[in-house]
């Protein structure tokens, strides 16, 4: 509950699986009751599966599962205040096993009926689900009869048409006949499947046909974006064929403009959106896809880019007449930038809702640090997926709503506000876990026996430039997991593509990624660098003492300061800080610490700049998910030819599945990230490597690094280093750092912000 935990909750009890729809709904309440008023759980976060069923076994006691199923659902939601209703629904058609047409057409068609009556989530292939009006009438009323027992036939009945099903579907697979339809009807099929090879020649065709050609647009075009944004809401479209189908739309739309610019007419449009990267971050592939998703739904946005100044933001939104902005950010100080955005907002008496994302921000430091600075509405969206919903509630009437089951919704606004409220109550609370002093956590610090020695020294020191890097050579470094994340496809590569539900948008995608991933290393457009240095080093208590000689080659000394975990640990684990892994001075041994920064180069820009004019988003997004891929592999790359050679500390050799999961010896923890969340740090690391002049990599204000395509940090050889969360920072240890580091505690209270303890 801490962590904002949900439950699912099963319906089983002391007799077994419920069956029947009233012992369906007795288990449910029985736990909700058990859950709400002993335990005190939010109702909201309890969701129950009260089991889906295989229909069609020809067993005459399994007949009445799907009406059971059903009718259970319906009666959940409306005796159990604000509980979800989840299933999982292969179950449902499991008799048909083989027959994926028939499986499918099951699905959806008892998804109109379940969903109607309450059912609030389901684990379903979605990429591979028609809708329900895709089902032939006669093959609908025959699963129709099943999900209900309308007929003692029903089961025979079904089985009749099973064959003829799985033929029509894969007739349907090599089907063109799409083509053979009116203009508007082609345009509506080209931008549900993302189809852009004949776009211009049907919107060129529909316009012939239409008095203005504004009437394109503002018929078939946005027909075909309200079925995407339709079936992306219900969780049928997933982000990647969203962004394809924006593709086909805006195509359209750049063949209509000059028309529509001698007509001397405009469109409606949803509502306006500024987006924006906040200043001192360079970061945007998760706010385009937002931005993407938002235009398909006929939102008119206008996105200033990254690095932006508030001033900037606010004043474009006064100027364009906003109805909502949109902050994002990635890196730590980002958070912090954002609060002063709305503590000016609210400054200013600028009354529009503020929508706060990106991969750093979570609804804990919203509602603790940005809603208490603005009072008009401060929403966290999490992912792109659920900006739309967000949005659209925002911008329409704020009164009361009705959900699926009848309960009334106060407005987004009054509903999000009451939960920041919450979160903020339990965080005063102690959410978060015991910390204890500075002093007691350092005397449990890691007790290494250095008698055994440190590794042997570099083949060098100081900072070394490493050369002959190429992108073909990073490809095998390549972790994929994070890849589909950036699109919102969460899931462990390669399982992620056998997915039930998002394989085969996983796979289309990935099919995507490695056609332009084979041009970027046939046409060098990523040009990867790095260079690396080596210093002796010893910890001095928490920070670390490493020689550097000066341009005379006189020796002198800098620190890098490092973090210690303050939370308590039951289990008597120590309380690490990186300090800890290199030996201390008082043991007379030489040690040895590492830095690297690496960047991608090249054509990216003028390439990302290219689609971006030619309407292309999604090869944008693309070739930027790709750069950000490549150089986490240069990161990968070069830290294997540390290990292996250029420290040669572990010769051993993994492979990709070993180096993806970290099984080598030695870590390379990066300035804000758990285990040194100080994205100050970088500024030494940098001048030590002197990576602006070796590589071209700079650091912002904010310490986000640019190119955005960018990874440094610290390199660590002791057998025993490992990686881990500092997590909570307690006052007395925020007072040490700020003198151990000469600034005032405002300051290190500012950059550790989002672990200080509450």
């Amino acid at each position: 509950r801490r962590y904002g935990a949900a439950v699912v909750v099963m319906a089983f009890d002391e007799e077994g699986q419920a069956e029947a729809q009233e012992h369906k709904v007795a288990v449910c309440e029985r736990a909700y009751r058990l859950l709400v008023d002993e335990v005190g759980f939010a109702p909201q976060d309890i969701i129950f599966d009260p089991n889906i069923f295989a229909v069609a076994t020809g067993i005459e006691a399994h007949a009445d599962y799907g009406r059971a199923f059903i009718d259970a659902a319906r009666e959940i939601r409306t005796r159990l205040p604000h509980a979800q209703v989840s299933g999982g629904l292969s179950n449902l058609s499991f008799s048909f096993r083989g027959n994926n047409a028939l499986r499918e057409a099951m699905h959806a068609v008892f998804l109109f009926h379940a969903v109607r009556a309450g059912l609030s989530m389901a684990i379903v292939n979605a990429g591979r689900l028609p809708t329900y009006d895709e089902v032939a009438a006669d093959l609908r009323e025959r699963i129709e009869d099943v999900l209900f027992n309308r007929r003692a036939d029903a089961t025979e009945r079904l089985i009749e048409v099973a064959a003829d099903a799985k033929s029509q579907a894969h007739a349907a697979s090599v089907d063109l006949t799409w083509r053979e339809g009116p203009a508007d009807r082609r345009l509506v099929h080209a931008l549900v499947y993302g189809l852009d090879e004949w776009v211009v020649s049907d919107t060129e065709e529909a316009r012939q046909s239409c008095a203005r050609a504004l009437d394109v647009i503002e018929g078939p075009l946005m027909e075909g974006m309200n079925v995407v944004g339709d079936l992306f809401g219900d969780g049928k479209m997933f982000l990647p064929q969203v962004v394809k189908s924006a593709r086909v739309m805006k195509k359209a739309v750049a063949h209509l403009e000059p028309y529509i610019a001698t007509e001397g007419v405009a469109g409606q449009s949803a509502g306006k959106i500024v987006l924006a990267t906040v200043k001192g971050d360079v970061h945007d592939i998760g706010k385009n896809i937002v931005g993407v998703v938002l235009a398909c739904n006929n939102y008119d946005v206008v996105d200033l880019g990254v690095m932006v100044p508030m001033t900037t933001i606010i004043d474009t939104a006064r100027e364009v007449g906003a109805d909502a902005i949109g902050l994002s950010g990635l890196i730590t100080p980002s958070l912090d930038e954002m609060v002063h955005v709305a503590a000016e907002m609210e400054r200013q008496g600028i009354a529009l809702p503020l929508l706060i994302g990106g991969a750093t921000t979570s609804r804990v430091h919203t509602a603790v640090k940005i809603e208490p600075a603005y009072s008009h509405g401060v929403i966290h969206v999490s992912d792109a997926s659920r900006a739309v919903g967000v949005v659209s509630e925002l911008l329409g009437e704020q009164r009361a709503r009705v959900d699926e089951a009848g309960i009334e919704l106060a407005p987004i606004r009054e509903r999000v506000a009451e939960e920041y409220r919450v979160i903020r109550e339990n965080r005063a609370a102690g959410g978060g876990g015991e910390t204890v002093p500075i002093a007691e956590a350092r005397s449990n610090r890691l007790a290494i026996d250095w008698s055994a020695g440190v590794a042997p020294a570099p083949t060098y020191l100081g900072p070394r430039i490493v050369p002959g890097l190429t992108a073909r050579a990073l490809v095998p470094y390549i972790d994929w997991t994070p890849f589909f994340r950036s699109w919102d496809l969460v899931g462990t590569y390669p399982r992620i593509l056998e997915d039930p539900l998002i394989g085969a948008a996983a796979r289309d995608l990935f099919a995507d990624a490695q056609i332009m991933l084979a041009e970027i290393v046939e046409g060098g457009w990523l040009v990867p660098e790095a260079v690396v240095g080596f210093w002796q080093a010893n910890a001095d208590g928490d920070d670390l003492v490493l020689r550097v000689p000066d341009a005379s080659g006189v020796m002198g000394r800098r620190v890098l300061h490092t973090l210690r975990q303050q939370v308590r640990h039951s289990d008597g684990r120590p309380n690490l800080a990186l300090a800890d892994f290199v030996a201390p001075e008082d043991v007379d041994l030489v040690d040895h610490v590492g830095g690297f920064a690496v960047t991608i180069n090249g054509e990216l820009e003028r390439r990302v700049a290219t689609f971006e004019a030619a309407g292309d988003d999604y090869s944008s997004i693309m070739a930027k998910a790709l750069a950000d891929r490549f150089a986490e592999a240069c990161a990968e790359y070069v830290h294997h030819l540390v290990r292996t050679e250029l420290w040669g500390y572990d010769a051993t050799h993994f492979d990709l599945e070993e180096l993806v999961k970290e099984r080598y010896r030695g870590i390379r923890p990066a300035p804000g990230y758990p285990a040194c969340p100080d994205h100050t740090e970088k500024r030494t690391i940098f001048e030590l490597l002197d990576a602006e002049a070796a590589i071209g990599v700079a650091l912002t204000e904010s310490y986000a690094m640019t190119p955005a395509s960018s990874v440094s940090g610290l390199y660590f050889s002791h057998a025993q280093s490992r990686y881990f969360g500092v997590r909570r920072v307690g006052p007395d240890q925020l007072r040490d750092y700020a003198a151990r580091k000469g600034i005032d505690v405002a300051e290190a209270e500012r950059w550790l912000a989002p672990v200080l303890q509450p």
